[in-house]
């Protein structure tokens, strides 16, 4: 090769490998560091003399070294043209680095081994959001086992007291003949009725039977409607709130039992635990037909969401942006949760001071 071209392919691969954007290194056999560029010193925090002292072995975590060792005897042997994989380094500062690299080996012209050249890539970023993903999945999946947990207490030590509530009104109803001819008797015998549906739905949930859990079912969303307004009446009686059903009847939707059940009453508990003090609650509940989806809106006259400041978290777990001594940011969680679960989806607008409309869209049945 003439000298000059010798000498240009040289200046070159020396520009390449000295302003590589990539941590670019030459090691020896014996694994010390014989050439490395600015982005190596750069993410482990050595001067380019400093790294020339040590070798990668002071500077690679022990759980992480048998493994690079064996690459490199496989490398030399033959047995592997490369490899690859994820290693941890030690920051001059002493804290980890963790890096992708990548080796590969040079051999001199009767074929044996000179150095190996290695290409580092600093994923310490990509780490982190992975441990903080798997942080908020093991939130979650504690979260979902305290929600097990519940159901196998709702399903089998309340459904005694139940019963218990059932024989009372029953006993009610054959000694206070005058008691039971009122409209709150009617409610609370309403009440435990379906308090006793909504239980055998949190049952059919715990036992995961395929006809209720992995397939959705065929219901009537004005009726579910109406049952959590029955369910509520007491509460907002109490608060001095109207509640207006303009629910088509023959509106059907695909779902499952338990979770309309509790969608439908979240919402409406929350119009009235968020309600503005100053004037009375009015809640109007409405449904439109949208392409493939049947809208439900549950509106009402509260306090309002900031969805600037909030908007963000609204759905989020622990969520909470009121001083409701009640509120535990779990709610609208688990809510959207059920709802993205049998096809559908949610939104929501809101002013502060004015009131908020949350828009359910159900797979049109």
């Amino acid at each position: 090769m003439p000298r000059r071209l010798h000498k240009v392919k040289g200046e070159l691969f020396e520009s390449i490998f000295k302003f590589a954007n990539g941590g670019l290194s030459i090691v020896s056999l014996e694994g010390r560091w014989l050439k490395v560029n600015k982005s190596i010193t750069e993410l482990l925090g050595y001067s380019e003399e400093e790294m020339y002292a040590l070798t990668f072995q002071d500077i690679t975590h022990r759980d992480d070294l048998d493994t690079d060792l064996q690459y490199l005897e496989q490398l030399v042997s033959g047995e592997i043209d490369d490899y690859q994989m994820e290693k941890r380094y030690f920051h001059k500062n002493g804290h980890v680095v963790w890096a992708l690299l990548s080796v590969a080996m040079v051999k001199d012209d009767a074929g044996l081994p000179m150095y190996f050249i290695s290409q580092i890539t600093d994923i310490s970023a990509q780490k982190s959001a992975t441990w903080h993903l798997q942080f908020l999945m093991n939130v979650v999946k504690g979260q979902n086992e305290k929600l097990k947990d519940f159901a196998r207490i709702a399903t089998h030590d309340y459904r005694t007291h139940v019963g218990n509530l059932g024989s009372i009104v029953e006993f009610m109803e054959e000694e206070q003949q005058e008691i039971c001819e009122t409209e709150n008797f009617e409610m609370l015998k309403q009440a435990v009725s379906n308090l006793e549906d909504t239980l055998k739905n949190l049952n059919m949930i715990r036992l995961d039977k395929p006809t209720s859990f992995n397939s959705l079912n065929k219901l009537s969303l004005s009726e579910y409607v109406a049952n959590a307004i029955y369910n509520v009446n007491a509460i907002a009686k109490k608060n001095k709130c109207t509640i207006i059903n303009n629910v088509d009847s023959n509106t059907n939707i695909w779902g499952i039992e338990a979770y309309l059940d509790s969608i439908v009453l979240n919402f409406l508990t929350n119009a009235i635990k968020y309600r503005a003090e100053e004037r009375p609650l009015v809640v109007s509940i409405d449904s439109e037909l949208k392409d493939k989806y049947v809208v439900l809106k549950i509106k009402d006259n509260g306090l309002g969401i900031n969805l600037e400041a909030h908007g963000d978290r609204l759905f989020t777990l622990n969520g909470t942006f009121h001083k409701h001594k009640d509120s535990r940011g779990i709610g609208l969680f688990i809510t959207k949760n059920h709802i993205e679960s049998i096809g559908g989806k949610i939104e929501v607008d809101s002013a502060v001071g004015v009131g908020t409309c949350f828009s359910i869209s159900f797979l049109k049945a």
